[in-house]
C-alpha cells in the first residue's frame, strides 16, 4: 500500500533550486525590466537568455510537455509542485517557458500538429521567438462551444473565417491566434487581413474575424475536431493554474500573518484580536485543503487520464477561485488601507478572484458538471424512506439477528431490554 505525502529527495532539490532561482534572479529582473521576456531590446533579451540558459541546463524548460512530445515528462503531480513556486512570481512562468496561453497552444500543436506545423509554429513558440493567444469564447455564448457561431468555409485552397471572439487574452501582442470555430481549430497569424482587434478591453481582447483568409494547412488537427483539441488543452492546464493560485494564496497568507504581528490596535498587536485570529485560521485551513485536493487530482491524472479525472478537475477549478477570493479578502482586511492600494500584490489578487471564477468556463458550469458526474454513482431509494431511515434499519437489523435470538433466548431478552429503553427515551 502506497500512501505518502513526501516529495522524492532528488526532485525536492529541483524545487529548492527553482525557489532560490526565482527569488534571487527572476524577481529582481522583473522589478527592473517589467515584461522582460517579451522585450525586443537586444540587451534585455541577453539578460533573459542568460537566465533561461540556466533553466535549460537544469532540465526545467517547457515543463508542461510530456516526454513523447519533447518535454521532460514530469507528470502532473511534479508539475503541480513546480507551479506552486512559479505562481508566486508573476514573470516566472514565462521565464520557464510555461506561461498560458502559449502552454496549452503548444500542447495542441505537439499532439495534433503535422511535422510542418510543428516546425513552423511549435519550435518558435518553444524558443519564445513568437507568442500566441487562444481565441475561444464569444460574446453571445461565453465558453459554451454549442453556442459558438464563428465558422470557417473552404474556398479553393483557403479557409475563410467569419465570426466574433471575446476575451482573447494577450491577443493584441500575439503573433498567432488559435481560433476555435464550429468546424475546427485554426491557426491565424495576427497580421492576417480581416483580423480586427477592438480597442477595448486592452488585455483580454475582443476580436472580429471578417473574411479572414488562411491556407488550408492552417487547420490544426481534424476538421470538426475543435472540442477534442480544446479539452486536451484545458485539462492539465487547470491543475497548473490551480497550483499557481495556491502560490498566490500563500503569498497573501504570508503577508497577512506578517502584518498581524506588526501592527497594534486597541492596546495590543492585531494578531491577538480574536477576529484576526479567525481570518488567519480559516485562511490556513482553506489553503491546506485546496493544496491537498489539487495534488490528489494531479496524482489521479498521472495514474489515469484527464478524461477519467474530469470531475475532480472541474471541482478544483471552482474551488481555487473561491479560496483565492476568501484568502485575498482576509489579507486585504488585515492590511487595512494599504491592502486597498496598488502598493502590494493584495489588491490585484482580490480583483482577479472574480475573473478566475469566469475564465476557462464559469464556476457554475463546472459545479453542474461535478454534480451530474457525482450523481451517476447514486440511485434513488425505494419507497418513501431514505436508506438511512432509522426505523427501517432497526427492523432490518432485528431480522438479521433472529437466528441468533432463536438460539440464545437470553441474548434476545437483552436486546428487548435495549429496545424498550430507547422506546421510553423517545
Amino acid at each position: 500500500m502506497a500512501w505518502d505525502f513526501e516529495t522524492d529527495p532528488e526532485f525536492q532539490k529541483k524545487l529548492d533550486w527553482v525557489e532560490e532561482f526565482c527569488r534571487e534572479e527572476v524577481e529582481p529582473l522583473e522589478y527592473v525590466f517589467p515584461y522582460a521576456v517579451r522585450s525586443r531590446d537586444p540587451k534585455i533579451r541577453a539578460l533573459v537568455k542568460e537566465l533561461q540558459d540556466e533553466i535549460k541546463a537544469q532540465g526545467l524548460w517547457a515543463l508542461f510537455l510530456d516526454e513523447e512530445l519533447g518535454g521532460p515528462g514530469f507528470g502532473q503531480l511534479k508539475l503541480g509542485l513546480l507551479n506552486e513556486i512559479l505562481g508566486r512570481y508573476p514573470s516566472a512562468p514565462q521565464m520557464f517557458g510555461t506561461a498560458a496561453p502559449d502552454t496549452g497552444n503548444m500542447e495542441m500543436l505537439a499532439a495534433y500538429g503535422t511535422d510542418e506545423q510543428k516546425e513552423r509554429w511549435l519550435q518558435p513558440l518553444l524558443n519564445q521567438e513568437i507568442f500566441s493567444a487562444y481565441s475561444m469564447t464569444e460574446p453571445q455564448g461565453g465558453s459554451d462551444p454549442n453556442l459558438f457561431k464563428t465558422h470557417a468555409v473552404r474556398d479553393g485552397d483557403e479557409w475563410v473565417i467569419n465570426g466574433e471572439k471575446w476575451f482573447t487574452s494577450a491577443g493584441r501582442v500575439a503573433d498567432i491566434l488559435f481560433v476555435m470555430c464550429t468546424n475546427g481549430m485554426f491557426v491565424v497569424p495576427r497580421e492576417t487581413p480581416g483580423v480586427e482587434i477592438q480597442p477595448e478591453p486592452r488585455n483580454h481582447n475582443h476580436i472580429i474575424y471578417r473574411d479572414v483568409r488562411i491556407p488550408l494547412d492552417h487547420l490544426l488537427g481534424p476538421e470538426d475536431g475543435a472540442k477534442v483539441l480544446a479539452q486536451r488543452r484545458l485539462g492539465g492546464g487547470r491543475i497548473h493554474h490551480a497550483m499557481r493560485t495556491i502560490a498566490q494564496c500563500t503569498l497573501a497568507f504570508d503577508m497577512m500573518c506578517e502584518r498581524a504581528l506588526s501592527r497594534e490596535s486597541h492596546g495590543k498587536i492585531i494578531a491577538e484580536h480574536q477576529m484576526v485570529q479567525e481570518k488567519i485560521a480559516d485562511s490556513y485551513a482553506a489553503i491546506r485543503m485546496l493544496r491537498l485536493f489539487v495534488l490528489e487530482t494531479a496524482w489521479k491524472i498521472d495514474n489515469t487520464s484527464t478524461q477519467e479525472t474530469r470531475t475532480d478537475i472541474a471541482a478544483v477549478k471552482y474551488t481555487m477561485a473561491k479560496v483565492l477570493r476568501e484568502v485575498s479578502y482576509n489579507a486585504l482586511h488585515i492590511l487595512g488601507s494599504l491592502g486597498t492600494t496598488d502598493l502590494t500584490p493584495i489588491q490585484a489578487m482580490y480583483a482577479a478572484a472574480p475573473t478566475m471564477g469566469i475564465a476557462d468556463g464559469v464556476d457554475e458550469v463546472h459545479k453542474a458538471t461535478v454534480a451530474r458526474n457525482v450523481l451517476k454513482s447514486y440511485r434513488p431509494h425505494e419507497g418513501y424512506w431514505p436508506t438511512e431511515y432509522f426505523p427501517a434499519k432497526r427492523e432490518a437489523a432485528w431480522e438479521r439477528f433472529q437466528p441468533r435470538f432463536e438460539a440464545d433466548p437470553e441474548l434476545k431478552a437483552l436486546a428487548e431490554g435495549y429496545r424498550q429503553y430507547f422506546a421510553r427515551r423517545r
